[in-house]
């Protein structure tokens, strides 16, 4: 029995492996789009650098025990594969972006985790050290997979799983099932219970997929129409601006959700430059017609 179990241990920590391996590179479609590019646009870079703390936390807590090094194989390749994403998006991010990231990098990876190395190892020892990394890797393995009840709101309020990647969802799913009976199989129940709550949003994720994968995605329609109103007011360049025109586009834009104007109002600006030069044109213009509110 205890051969069996130490090969079924050997054979869901291979798999974990195998399938965290895969997940890992999952974001090289996004670095390539950044390459090709030359720009990081609105992609962020704080899932890279979580990723690479959750990656150094785990290798700190498996060199503390004694028979998990299918979980230091791993989280040594996460080291090295979000290290080079981040050096990636530090090259190519605008200065601001560029610095918050590095100031990310230096609360979580330098002060975060040098306090957790440093605490641990000067007032704890043996036994009871592995105890409370254990649970410092237990606590912060259970925010991470809170993350994606994000994107389960996003998914119920649009109705629509455009931003939810179907693969990574069973990706993630398949990964926490093997590295929870991995755990389980090891005894080691700071590695099981947080893939626990990995594999039921999984789970939820791809009901909900299966739920809304033939929606149209409505804001999309929404941002659309929005566009073509801004882009009819833009186009009124002439020194005969119509007011009744102004009215009508209005109007038009009290039907939308100022979350749906803003950020469409921003792309398109540059459309709008006439109305600042010609303030005569607009001061009969009915402000109090635009509702802003959820």
């Amino acid at each position: 029995m205890t051969g069996t179990m130490a090969h079924l241990t050997l054979a869901f920590g291979i798999l974990g492996n195998i399938v965290s391996f895969m997940v890992f590179l999952a974001p090289i479609p996004t670095f390539y789009k950044v390459y090709k590019k030359k720009s990081t646009e609105g992609f962020q870079s704080a899932p890279y650098v979580v990723g690479l703390f959750s990656a150094m936390l785990w290798i700190y807590y498996a060199l503390l025990k004694t028979n998990v090094l299918l979980l230091i194989t791993i989280n040594s390749f996460g080291c090295v594969i979000e290290t080079v994403y981040i050096a990636f998006f530090l090259f190519y991010a605008p200065k601001k972006a560029r610095m918050e990231s590095l100031k990310l990098i230096i609360l979580l990876i330098f002060v975060g985790f040098g306090l957790i190395v440093v605490l641990t190892q000067f007032l704890a020892s043996g036994v009871t050290r592995g105890v409370i990394v254990g649970w410092i890797c237990l606590v912060f393995s259970l925010c991470v997979f809170v993350a994606p009840l994000g994107v389960l709101r996003q998914v119920i309020k649009t109705k629509s799983v455009e931003y939810m990647p179907i693969l990574l969802s069973v990706a993630l799913t398949v990964s926490a099932v093997m590295w929870f009976f991995y755990g389980l199989l090891l005894g080691d129940f700071n590695i099981a219970i947080p893939n626990v709550l990995g594999f039921t949003f999984g789970i939820i994720q791809m009901i909900l997929y299966l739920v809304y994968r033939n929606n149209k995605p409505v804001t999309n329609e929404k941002i659309v129409g929005i566009g073509k109103i801004i882009t009819e007011l833009g186009e009124q360049k002439t020194p005969e601006f119509k007011d009744q025109k102004v009215v009508d586009v209005v109007l038009k834009l009290n039907d939308f959700k100022s979350a749906d104007i803003l950020p469409v109002v921003a792309k398109n600006a540059h459309k709008l430059d006439h109305v600042a030069t010609e303030p005569q044109a607009l001061h009969k213009m009915p402000y109090h017609t635009i509702e802003v509110g959820a």
